[in-house]
């Protein structure tokens, strides 16, 4: 049963919202301070983690910042009022999504599966199976989910990976941002095509000094790098 952990200081949602979770075979944790979750993070595993904005100690997206030194756990971010700029923030530090506050806690589960299941879909994949991508300066191993930069192994998110594999299954293709949208994030999810240009944006941060992901003005993005 997938363990998932809910950093909110919020006394009372956790023990409701646990018995909702475990309708769907999840067993959910939580912690009202962000020094009591980074600490449960360390000691257990979780499959994912969702986390509020609004926290003692340090907000929700230090925290998010603070996780992603040490874990690409799939992170779930939770707006008060749903703001793009809170969300928009929030997917620059690595968090997998965000559902803006107050939600209902179908939608909270649905969204806990989605990243779940894109976790361990098997990444976009060529019309014949190859478990390893090879470029000049990249390797993408599918199956691994690894990616190597010129011999320097990179750590990716999920959303950072499935995205690479995705324009990596098709070199020189131009996937529009409702492509990858689509693609990546599932038909049912709220979804707006700012966070397209902000996973690129860090992925390619995290490729250089190799500068293989095009931008084609109206169209949308592509690899663009040698065999």
């Amino acid at each position: 049963m997938p363990r998932i952990l809910l950093i909110d200081d919020d006394e009372h949602l956790g023990a409701p919202l646990a018995s909702y979770f475990a309708r769907f075979d999840f067993t959910l944790d939580s912690a009202t301070r962000p020094s009591e979750g980074l600490a449960k993070l360390r000691a257990t595993h979780y499959a994912a983690a969702i986390l509020d904005v609004m926290l003692p100690e340090m907000d929700g997206f230090a925290l998010c910042r603070e996780i992603r030194k040490e874990s690409d756990i799939p992170i779930v971010m939770l707006t008060a009022r749903g703001e793009v700029m809170d969300r928009v923030v929030g997917l620059e530090l690595g968090a997998d999504d965000y559902v803006p506050k107050p939600f209902e806690p179908r939608e909270l589960v649905a969204r806990v599966q989605t990243i779940l299941r894109r976790q361990r879909a098997a990444a976009p994949m060529p019309t014949t199976h190859v478990p390893r991508l090879v470029f000049e300066g990249l390797a993408i191993d599918l199956d691994k989910r690894e990616v190597l930069r010129q011999g320097h192994a990179v750590e990716l998110t999920g959303t950072e990976f499935d995205l690479l594999a995705l324009l990596a299954s098709e070199p020189g293709k131009v996937f529009s941002r409702d492509d990858i949208l689509n693609r990546l994030r599932g038909h049912e999810a709220e979804l707006f095509t700012r966070a397209v240009d902000i996973v690129v944006s860090r992925l390619r941060k995290k490729l250089e000094p190799l500068d293989c992901i095009k931008t084609l003005r109206n169209a949308g993005y592509a690899l663009a790098v040698g065999r």
